[in-house]
């Protein structure tokens, strides 16, 4: 695709690689198919194409970002499918990382899209905020069709789909060591994140009791927080670099200390982030090297579980599950193959969806933010899912549970929580009415049990 930047791109390191993947682009319109918002809107500027011409020209007139840009460019999911059937290699999520965080300084946006984006960032990535938030939200959900009515959608759009206070609160939480018994086999620094152990708790807990059980120490940084994804890709650039840092910081001083072998992240919108902390602070005198050192060391939970043998199930199960790929793992880092060859070795039926690589319509705060598309995109997904009977369905991002759940009254559960179910661990709560489909293997010997050093509360 031919640009006209001319001088813009001097002294501008991002404007220079936003022009040079714009070039890369050849506009064979292939994307068109796998984009989730054309293909509801038929519009040629809400596909990644169109996206592309529209930040082309925002980008050709200095950056000022209209009415009508901002509107497409904030409809984009940053789901990615695009970038995987584009051939030419266009690496569109850095170019609408770009795009949309000039727009987050120099978009025209209206004043109440302006506070419900600053109340969702100043919220969700901050565990105390959110369960305060969680608390009202159970609170004002009797008057939906009042706020509906004086114009609040999204304020709508984020009470249908907020979840309440998890039942449990969890057993490891804040900074620590999960210690294996028998035999350490290595060492993994996990992201405990900020939305997900809030709403639930329990995946954490399968995650550290599965690896633990497996001779793998798992460490939580003192000091680490929210990945930073959900202000990045919100134009909200400055609040993100703050949060990479701060867990660059909190994972330097583990891997100064401890023998440690991956980062390990079990919401994949968050492992996308981190793997991308070289181009989020690129140009960052004091952190650039080291952040590019943090992404090569991260791992998806089933991609670093495929690199060990589990050994025979310890718990056999007639369940059937369909998995949902969540955008962010098969699009985002290529993760395709792990969740579906871990959970048939752990014995259960594995249904394919329809589909699959099409949005849920979660993309992080993308659900809030544009819930009438979202909620399209969630039903879309249900529709596909529940002809298939299963009976439970399986995924690896928080985001793509709430949304789905929010749609159907089949239990979806994260695939960690499967696989330490199978493996020894407990029976997920959503599951309690299937415990009596499960059989126990008999076991060779006893198992290791993980022990927390530390019962800190999350930061935040």
């Amino acid at each position: 695709m031919k640009t006209a930047f001319g001088k813009l791109t001097q002294n501008d390191e991002r404007m220079a690689k936003a022009e040079s993947i714009i070039k890369s682009c050849v506009h064979c319109g292939l994307c068109t198919a796998t984009c989730p918002t054309y293909l509801l809107l038929g519009d040629e500027r809400d596909s990644p194409r169109g996206r592309i011409y529209l930040i082309k020209e925002m980008m050709e007139n200095g950056g000022e970002a209209s009415a009508q840009t901002t509107t497409h460019l904030d409809r984009c999911l940053t789901c990615l499918s695009c970038m995987t059937a584009c051939p030419s290699g266009v690496n569109y999520m850095h170019l609408i990382d770009i795009a949309k965080n000039m727009i987050g300084t120099r978009g025209k946006r209206s004043y109440k899209d302006q506070l419900t984006r600053q109340f969702v960032l100043s919220t969700l990535p901050y565990p105390r905020r959110l369960k305060s938030a969680m608390r009202a939200a159970k609170l004002a959900r009797p008057f939906q069709s009042i706020l509906k009515k004086i114009g609040f959608k999204e304020l709508v759009g984020m009470l249908e789909i907020m979840p309440t206070a998890p039942s449990n609160p969890g057993t490891y939480h804040g900074a620590g060591a999960a210690k294996p018994r028998g035999i350490r086999r290595s060492g993994v620094i996990l992201l405990e994140g900020c939305v997900q152990p809030t709403i639930e708790p329990s995946i954490n807990d399968a995650t550290i009791r599965l690896l633990a059980r497996n001779g793998v120490e798992v460490f939580i940084g003192d000091g680490a927080t929210c990945c930073g994804g959900l202000a990045f890709h919100n134009g909200a650039e400055e609040q993100a670099k703050q949060q990479a840092k701060a867990n660059v910081d909190a994972w330097n001083k583990l891997i100064e200390k401890e023998d440690i072998d991956a980062i390990v992240v079990n919401a994949s919108g968050c492992g996308t982030s981190v793997k991308n902390y070289a181009h989020m602070l690129a140009g960052e005198k004091d952190y650039a090297d080291k952040a590019e050192h943090i992404a090569g060391m991260a791992r998806d939970i089933t991609e670093f579980l495929t690199t060990y043998d589990l050994g025979p199930p310890k718990r056999w199960t007639s369940l059937q599950v369909a998995y949902h790929a969540p955008c962010s793992l098969q699009h985002g880092q290529r993760v395709i193959d792990a969740p579906r060859t871990l959970l048939k070795k752990a014995g259960y039926g594995v249904l394919e969806i329809a589909e699959g690589h099409i949005c849920c319509g979660s993309a992080g705060t993308y659900n809030l933010l544009q819930p009438e598309i979202a909620r399209e995109l969630r039903d879309r997904k249900v529709g596909n899912i529940e002809p298939l009977e299963p009976d439970v369905i399986a995924t690896g991002n928080i985001g793509c549970m709430v949304q789905i759940q929010s749609g159907t009254s089949i239990p979806v559960v994260h695939t960690v929580e499967l696989l330490d179910w199978a493996y020894g661990g407990h029976c997920p709560e959503k599951l309690k009415h299937l415990e009596d489909r499960s059989s126990d293997v008999p076991s060779p010997g006893p198992t290791a049990v993980s022990t927390f050093l530390t019962d800190a509360p999350v930061n935040g």
